[in-house]
């Protein structure tokens, strides 16, 4: 690289200690970012997690929560969530640093290193807000460290890094799969490595904790994120694909990357696999739009290899090092402008940085210690946890997902007594009610079997049912406060398509069902005046509160007539 990178008036200055400096600075700026920023609904949830730490939870494997225990034993407010993030985004660059540092480093190469690493938009946010995606780019810092490494010296060192590697990532995000298997696609002489397959067996034996709690709690995350995101064909999925990439890669960034796959060869085994991974995750997820929307965030580990490759060609070609100085560059000062709003907190609500905290201060001023009991999904009680230290939960309606909260029960410690019903409808602090005894009915099981699964509307279907009650407390069909109704849900077989509940009647009525009791029975349902289609028909028992979840939905088809 010439020298003509070298800054003015620095000259002779140690690059070592330029290297800590920027470091220091940017690690402050998060610092400050992280503490004067709002959190998010998603950390608040994630809060939560670390208050209830255990191998694995619905959404996500365990290491986020890991880093909001770890952050709340040292910290209150924002920093109880995200000072392990701010921390570790630090050790991730360094780790980049040690992976693509030369036997010639400059003064101008750190400046050249950090302008880059700041220009890619998800490597800034993920600097102060605790998602899983924070740990996940450490571990893909790391695995990346340790392959190139390995590569040189299979040594038991570098094979044990490995292995902590590939768990770490698997810890932090399921995506990490990716990153190992298009690495390993590159170079497919690693599985005649037998110390490859030791790092991989080790990598396996760290997982074995949370492959348990998979199996014990039978396989939640699998099933949301292989199946319950799932959706048909749209068009808007597929055409906002790579707009989203573009703004969250840094469109000047992104477009200098995309210039070096198409321009340069590989140079060597371990810039193979940087290639493999970019354009494995990228064509992948493009390719998952066919089937549903995908997050702009969940091709955030390219953010490693992006930063690798553009530093090294910079270095090798003055036209590309050009365009860094004067396109990538400048770009710092929209992304400096655009943290300065959010630190100011004048970006629009919906963007989830403000608004929340005063919000559930009033819910808080108005219901005192009382639970409160929110539907929807889990920001609702995240949420008001986080703000306000009370107790909150959500109890998930049959239109919407499930949550981690649907594992922890926590409605169950609330039966018979007084909680305070959030329902939202108008936005308002105040739109709820107390009920003095609650009942809730979503932990009852309800398994049936469809004997006909092509009808038409008006047409008579019996659906044979097994109840059952899996908690320590009766239900009350007729309960004063909260009686429940059955109903026949028939919802557009697509993900969140448009759901219509109708009558059932159980050829029993339905009186009390007492604690681990079972009731079994048959229920008479007229198919309403649906378009015809394919649809999902389920069983769900309805109160005041909401339509609960209580079965596994079944295929139908509504004829026409």
């Amino acid at each position: 690289m010439k020298r003509d990178i070298r800054i003015c008036g620095m000259i002779g200055f140690d690059w070592k200690r330029l290297l800590y400096l920027f470091l220091a600075v940017w690690a402050g700026v998060n610092l400050v970012q992280a503490i004067f920023t709002e959190v998010m609904s998603d950390e608040a949830y994630y809060f939560l997690y670390g208050e209830n730490l255990a191998w694995g939870y619905f959404d996500h494997p365990p290491m986020v929560g890991l880093m909001t225990f770890l952050s709340n034993l040292f910290w209150g407010g924002n920093l109880s969530v995200r000072f392990v993030t701010v921390v570790l985004q630090s050790f991730t660059l360094l780790l980049i640093w040690k992976t693509i540092a030369d036997k010639r480093p400059e003064i101008g190469r750190v400046v050249l290193f950090f302008v880059i690493a700041a220009s890619l938009v998800m490597f800034q946010v993920y600097g102060f807000v605790t998602t899983p995606d924070a740990p996940f780019l450490f571990f893909t810092a790391l695995f990346l460290f340790s392959y190139k490494k390995f590569l040189r010296n299979e040594s038991l060192l570098h094979t044990f890094l490995l292995a902590v590697a590939m768990a770490g990532m698997i810890y932090s995000k399921y995506h990490g799969v990716l990153i190992i298997g298009f690495v390993l696609l590159s170079n497919l002489r690693l599985l005649s490595r037998y110390k490859f397959w030791l790092a991989g067996l080790l990598a396996v034996g760290l997982l074995l904790p949370h492959i348990y709690w998979q199996a014990a709690n039978d396989f939640p995350s699998f099933k949301y994120h292989l199946s319950d995101r799932n959706s048909r064909f749209r068009w808007n999925y597929l055409l906002e694909y790579l707009p989203n990439q573009l703004a969250v890669f840094n469109p000047f960034t992104f477009g200098a990357v995309v210039y070096i796959l198409l321009k340069y060869k590989p140079r060597d085994v371990f810039e193979r696999g940087l290639y493999f991974l970019i354009a494995g995750v990228v064509l992948f997820f493009w390719a998952m739009s066919f089937r549903g929307h995908v997050e702009p965030h969940w091709t955030v580990a390219c953010s490693i290899p992006m930063l690798v490759l553009l530093y090294r060609r910079s270095l090798e070609n003055p036209r590309l090092l050009r365009y860094v100085k004067k396109a990538i560059a400048p770009s710092l000062f929209l992304l400096l402008f655009a943290r300065i709003l959010l630190l100011a907190g004048l970006l629009p609500e919906k963007l989830g940085f403000s608004g929340k905290r005063v919000k559930n201060e009033i819910i808080c001023s108005v219901v005192g210690d009382v639970p409160v009991v929110f539907t929807g999904s889990f920001q609702g009680p995240s949420n008001y946890h986080f703000f306000t230290g009370k107790e909150s939960f959500v109890l998930s309606a049959i239109g919407g997902r499930q949550t981690q909260f649907d594992l922890w029960e926590k409605e169950l410690a609330h039966q018979g007594k007084q909680v305070f019903i959030y329902s939202g409808k108008n936005n308002s602090p105040f739109d709820g009610y107390f009920a003095e005894n609650f009942q809730s009915v979503n932990r009852i099981r309800i398994d049936f079997t469809l004997t006909e699964t092509e009808v038409r509307a008006g047409d008579t279907i019996r659906v044979p049912f097994r109840m059952q009650n899996p908690t320590a407390v009766a239900v009350d069909f007729h309960h004063p406060a909260f009686p429940v109704n059955c109903r026949a849900a028939y919802q557009v077989d697509e993900r969140r398509g448009a759901l219509t509940l109708a009558d059932c009647v159980p050829d029993t009525p339905l009186g009390i069902l007492p604690a681990k009791e079972t009731a079994e029975g048959f229920f008479t349902a007229i198919v309403p005046d649906l378009a015809p289609g394919n649809y999902l028909f389920s069983l769900s028992l309805v109160n005041s509160i909401c339509a609960a979840r209580n079965s596994d939905p079944a295929g139908l088809k509504i004829q026409k007539r």
